[in-house]
């Protein structure tokens, strides 16, 4: 799922301690010495394991509580609303409409998008403060911490972890990206990616995935699972049945999956078995048809009913017109998940907002449905407001049972409580900055990158750069598919220059003129050797991001023709060799991280073993597994 982002605010120092102060304040907290913060930091978070099956005690105290809510507050507790956290002032306009969804909705949990961290935990704090029942917090934390609150550590994408061919990344990442979670407030991370890669043209999960073999997919899928909730997070299995097969974003349309129960058995549903096997506390369903399983026709609203889109653009969105019901509303593939895999956690939509539902079906009819297929939580809808107020009405006319509002409810409040919000729901600010982002983030981020560098293809033998002269003169040709021409390719230079490599570096994207593409030819004229570092990486909800930009290719294309000494480095989608299958030299970083980036200048310059192996294959290229091993050079 995706977030716009809010306007940026300036903020500075005296911006963030004054609200961290205010905060504390709230919360009756008193700043503790140092002596006792370096003890909180040793002994990490005093939280306990996450178990999908409720305590007896959580029980009791949701059936006590079920008992004495009114129906708009059980109604509230199954909603999320997403949010970009920054500085608001209570009387701003973005701080009252949330504050309206806390206190008039009641909605049971809150969604970070990308924030800064203070601004962030400060912003939830105030509205676990206004909330009558704790909020539960959430947050797409696939890549670590990094992914949403900033200044904080990416770590690896799951591809990266994948190519290590070692679970045991997998259970440490899950493990450390839980501590921080916890640190920062949120207490359901939307991870791991259980989707198979094995369509090479998917438009959204590429790298998010651990690879195309699903009994492999499956066993780094526990893993991180029982990492992530030995360290008191709840886990999310997703995107079920399986993005993996996909070719339509379900951003931007509503995808169709056309294969049958025993192809499903045999592929998309092995990683989800294998993830309720271990214990996963939750699921989150996509927004993709199964013809096959549940036929049942869908069609595109009226475009004077129709929501704008909100997590893509207008002209990039898919109207799909024999579209079927998607999964998230479907009672046939909930059924699966509930009945044939034995799931009894919690079931959480993708995102309202997406396309594959709004194309289809108002925030109200959505949201019923969901609730009718077995969902339990309502996440981020584009109207909050008529989701809440669709199902109550659904309630209140007999659609809906109020039984089975209790039934979603009663799972919710049990899991607030064994994730211990009812005794504390304040987040302290004190130990963040001495439990986040710091040394073990950043050592695990370089330890899982260098074991991840994946040597494809190296037939002219220029990898590594140990028989290059100290003088040679290199040309990095970055290319780039998304708005960050600026500093994307930043951290390559900064790790080759502080070997002693320095590069002429020219960045293509799809606004390049023809004379800028002229003037990188030219540059790399009379270079030793070339290196495209290629940042084309699947971009979920925007359109042509699988392939690189047309001006950059052209260039890259000119480049192969010409038969320059070219190594190509994709820190990004693994499967642009495709498109240049005349390419000598293919290394594959799986990600444009600081420590990917790193990693692969270490690897070209001979400074680390190379060990990485694609854990997917290159069709009509390279099967699974391959990788050239390399040692360091002595």
């Amino acid at each position: 799922m995706t977030q716009k982002s809010l306007p940026v605010i300036q903020r500075g120092r005296a911006i963030i301690l004054l609200a961290a102060t205010l905060a504390l304040a709230l919360a009756q907290l008193s700043l503790p010495s140092l002596a006792h913060t370096k003890k909180t930091t040793e002994n990490r978070q005093s939280v306990k394991p996450y178990s999908s099956k409720p305590s007896k005690e959580a029980l009791k105290w949701a059936d006590k509580e079920l008992r004495r809510m009114s129906l708009e507050e059980k109604v509230g507790q199954l909603i999320s609303v997403g949010i970009n956290a920054t500085f608001l002032n209570r009387d701003n306009d973005a701080f009252q409409a949330l504050r309206h969804q806390i206190v008039d909705n009641h909605v049971g949990g809150i969604i970070l998008f990308r924030g800064p961290v203070y601004e962030s935990v400060v912003l939830v704090n105030r509205m676990q403060v206004l909330a009558r029942f704790p909020l539960l917090i959430s947050a797409d934390l696939e890549a670590g911490s990094g992914m949403r609150f900033d200044d904080t550590v990416n770590l690896p994408w799951n591809m990266a972890v994948g190519a290590t061919y070692n679970p045991d990344y997998a259970r440490r990442q899950g493990a450390l990206t839980a501590h921080e979670a916890r640190v920062l407030g949120v207490q359901q991370i939307y991870a791991p990616v259980a989707d198979v890669n094995n369509n090479a043209a998917n438009p959204v999960i590429n790298v998010r995935s651990y690879g195309e073999d699903p009994v492999a997919v499956g066993r780094f899928v526990a893993a991180f699972i029982e990492g992530a909730q030995s360290n008191g997070v709840i886990a999310t299995a997703k995107h079920f049945p399986g993005h993996g097969d996909t070719a339509t974003d379900s951003h931007r349309g509503l995808p169709q999956i056309d294969v049958s129960r025993d192809r499903l058995n045999a592929v998309e549903l092995v990683p989800f078995r294998a993830a309720v096997k271990s214990g996963v506390g939750s699921v989150m369903t996509a927004h993709i048809g199964m013809p096959q399983l549940d036929p049942t026709a869908v069609t595109p609203l009226p475009r004077d009913i129709k929501l704008k889109p909100i997590d893509t653009d207008e002209g990039s969105e898919v109207v799909v017109e024999n579209g079927t019901m998607p999964t998230t509303l479907s009672p046939v593939m909930n059924g699966i998940l509930r009945r044939d895999l034995g799931f009894n956690g919690l079931i959480v939509t993708d995102a309202m907002s997406m396309s594959g539902l709004t194309l289809y079906f108002t925030q109200e009819e959505a949201s019923v449905r969901a609730l009718e297929a077995g969902a339990d939580l309502l996440l981020k809808p584009a109207d909050p407001d008529a989701a809440f107020l669709g199902v109550r009405e659904a309630v209140l006319k007999g659609r809906l049972k109020e039984s089975r509002i209790d039934e979603s409810v009663r799972r919710v409040l049990a899991a607030k409580y064994d994730l211990g919000l009812v005794k504390q729901r304040i987040t302290p600010l004190d130990a963040i900055d001495m439990n986040v982002a710091g040394k073990e983030s950043m050592d695990l981020a370089r330890e899982i990158a260098e074991h991840a560098i994946t040597v494809v293809r190296n037939d002219d033998n220029l990898v590594p750069f140990t028989s290059l002269k100290p003088d040679a003169r290199i040309f990095n040709l970055a290319i780039t598919n998304g708005d960050d021409r600026l500093w994307i390719a930043n951290a390559f230079i900064a790790a080759m220059a502080k070997s002693g490599r320095t590069m002429d570096t020219a960045v293509l994207d799809e606004r390049s003129s023809d004379t800028e593409v002229e003037k990188a030819l030219e540059g790399a004229k009379n270079a030793d050797v070339v290196i495209a570092s290629l940042y084309g990486r699947v971009r979920s909800g925007q359109a042509r991001s699988v392939d690189l930009p047309g001006p950059a290719a052209k260039a890259l294309s000119t480049l192969i023709t010409n038969k320059s000494p070219i190594v190509g480095i994709s820190f990004g989608n693994p499967y642009l060799l495709q498109s240049f299958p005349t390419l000598r030299t293919y290394m594959v970083a799986y990600g444009d991280m600081p420590s990917l980036q790193q990693a692969a200048a270490r690897a070209l310059l001979g400074q680390i073993d190379v060990t990485g192996r694609l854990p997917i294959s290159l069709p009509g290229l390279y099967p699974r597994g391959t990788g050239i091993q390399m040692k360091r050079a002595q």
